[in-house]
C-alpha cells in the first residue's frame, strides 16, 4: 500500500496521507513521498493549488513509534539529519508556487499539526483538533516555532508550545491558525468549492503573491515595500495582467 496518494482532480492535486492504521503518522517514506510529490505539482503548470489531507479518522498524529524510537537511539549527527528531513518538508511546502492547503479532519497532533501549520491555508472540520504536544514527552517542535512565531505572536505561540494542550478548530481559527471551519458531513464539497477559487483568479498573481508574502519575512519596513514594488513591475508583465487590463479597458 502506498504511503501516499497523489491524485490530480480538474486543475487540483490532492495528496493524501495514506496510513490510517497509524493515524497518518509521519516516518521517512512519507515525508519523502511528499515531498517527491510537492516538486511534481510545482512543475505542472496545470496545477492552480495543492491539498494535503488523510485518510482514515484523522489528518496525521505526528511522528510514529518507529520514528520516535529512531530518535532515542540516534547519535546527534544522525538526529540532526532527521530534523532536517522535516525540516526540507516544511520549506518545500513554502517554495512551492501554488497554494499548499491543509484539510484537516479528525486529529493533526505534533507532527501533523507542524504539517499543516507549514501549509499556506489550513481548513478545518468543526470537530478537528490541534496541539503541539512535545513538550509533555520533553520534545520540542522545533522547526514549527519558526512559522508559529510568524502566525500568532510571542504571546500565543509561547502558550501553544509550552503547554502542549489540544485545542478545537474553533480555537484554531479565533487564533489565526486555521482559515475556516466547515461542517464534518460537508467537509468535502466545502473544500472543493473553497480550492475552486484558486481556478478562477490568476495563475501568476497567486505565485507572485504567495512568494511577496514570504519573501518579506525579517525584511525592513522598506526593504519590504521595495520588494513589493519589484512584485507589482513583475506582476504588470505577465500575461494575465496584460489580458486582464485589455479586458477591463474594453468594459469602459
Amino acid at each position: 500500500m502506498s504511503e501516499l496518494i497523489d491524485e490530480v482532480e480538474d486543475g487540483v492535486a490532492w495528496l493524501t496521507l495514506n496510513r490510517p492504521e497509524k493515524r497518518n503518522a509521519l516516518n521517512d517514506a512519507l515525508i519523502g513521498a511528499l515531498k517527491d510529490s510537492l516538486r511534481q505539482a510545482d512543475a505542472d503548470e496545470s496545477l492552480s493549488a495543492l491539498v494535503i489531507r488523510g485518510a482514515g479518522k484523522d489528518f496525521c498524529s505526528g511522528a510514529d513509534l518507529a520514528a520516535l524510537q529512531k530518535i532515542s537511539e540516534n547519535s546527534r549527527e544522525e538526529n540532526l539529519a532527521d530534523a532536517r528531513n522535516l525540516m526540507d518538508l516544511y520549506l518545500l511546502i513554502r517554495q512551492v508556487r501554488i497554494p499548499v492547503i491543509a484539510a484537516v479532519h479528525g486529529r493533526a497532533l505534533a507532527g501533523g499539526c507542524g504539517l499543516a501549520t507549514a501549509c499556506d491555508i489550513v481548513l478545518a472540520t468543526d470537530s478537528a483538533k490541534f496541539g503541539y504536544p512535545e513538550v509533555k514527552i520533553g520534545f520540542v517542535p522545533a522547526m514549527v516555532t519558526a512559522i508559529l512565531r510568524r502566525n500568532l505572536g510571542e504571546k500565543r505561540s509561547f502558550e501553544l508550545l509550552t503547554q502542549g494542550f489540544e485545542f478545537s478548530a474553533t480555537e484554531g481559527e479565533r487564533l489565526g491558525l486555521v482559515n475556516r471551519v466547515f461542517p464534518v458531513d460537508s467537509f468535502d464539497v466545502d473544500i472543493r468549492e473553497y480550492v475552486s477559487i484558486y481556478k478562477k483568479v490568476s495563475r501568476s498573481a497567486v505565485q507572485l503573491s504567495k512568494r511577496l508574502l514570504y519573501q518579506m519575512d525579517n525584511a525592513t519596513f522598506e526593504d519590504a515595500m521595495d520588494v513589493g514594488a519589484q512584485a507589482n513591475v513583475e506582476a504588470r508583465m505577465t500575461d494575465d495582467c496584460q489580458a486582464g487590463i485589455r479586458k477591463f479597458l474594453d468594459k469602459n
